[in-house]
């Protein structure tokens, strides 16, 4: 499972997340969701041990990241939003490279059943630097669950992959959660939040808007349920965003008007 308790990170006079808490048990796909420099990606980098807090603890799988690191690294797949491989190594080697720093049993079988899952057989041996966008998003996304990680974490996986494949992706997240591991994703794209996650929590600004599942962001915003699913997501958070709008230019010297 995922914790994060009063997780703050300042650059500086700027605080990118401020007090930010949140859970995420096992069996359950999460969406953090928010606008550029809301603090989505701060947080994700900091529970990859990337980023380190200037507050408050992260913890995945029951060990904190940063001080019980590679006990923590090795119990999670992580799929950043920009996919960053070794160009000169083959796609079958990138698998192997990993493959044998996770100890992944029956390694080639596995390789080859991912290969052929995202239709990157005939591009298995060919280096990795001649790879489109896609099909290196995609070789990332294997990458990242060919050791069956008990929590993955993914960071805005959808760019560059053909319909084909994001509808794969969609299915690989749901799967997994159901399976019983953890899935923390963030991304623009509120559809895809709307259609998989469990739980949300928009962020604006480095502070939490609205957390909790789709009936408790409808509750939250003021919206009575109607009809099959009730108002979408993206009506949802843009609602948050405009409440925070509006309670922020309340405030003596806040302005979020756009420049003239």
């Amino acid at each position: 499972m995922i914790e994060v308790s009063s997780f703050s990170k300042r650059y500086g006079r700027h605080t990118a997340v401020d007090a930010l808490s949140f859970s995420v048990p096992p069996g359950q796909l999460f969406g953090l969701l928010g606008s550029n420099g809301a603090g989505k990606t701060t947080t994700i980098r900091a529970l990859v041990g990337l980023t380190r807090p200037s507050s408050g603890h992260v913890s995945v799988n029951g060990h904190d990241v940063w001080k019980t690191p590679v006990v923590a690294k090795s119990s999670f797949g992580y799929i950043p939003d920009r996919p960053h491989l070794y160009g000169k190594l083959t796609g079958r080697e990138t698998l192997r490279f990993v493959a044998g720093l996770r100890k992944v049993p029956d390694a080639e079988t596995e390789i080859d059943r991912w290969l052929e899952y995202f239709r990157l057989s005939d591009f298995g041996n060919e280096l990795t630097e001649t790879y489109s966008h896609g099909m290196r998003q995609k070789l990332t996304i294997i990458t990242a669950l060919l050791p069956r990680p008990p929590v993955l974490i993914v960071d805005e996986p959808m760019v560059g992959l053909d319909p084909h494949a994001a509808r794969q992706v969609r299915e690989l997240f749901r799967a997994h959660a159901d399976a019983g591991n953890t899935v923390l994703l963030t991304t623009h794209s509120l559809p895809l939040a709307e259609a998989v996650c469990d739980r949300l929590v928009v962020l604006d600004r480095g502070r939490v808007l609205g957390a909790g599942s789709m009936d408790d962001l409808r509750s939250q915003t003021g919206t009575v349920k109607g009809g099959v699913s009730g108002d979408s997501l993206e009506r949802v958070f843009f609602r948050l965003l405009d409440e925070e709008r509006a309670r922020a230019e309340q405030e003596p010297g806040t302005s979020l008007r756009p420049p003239a």
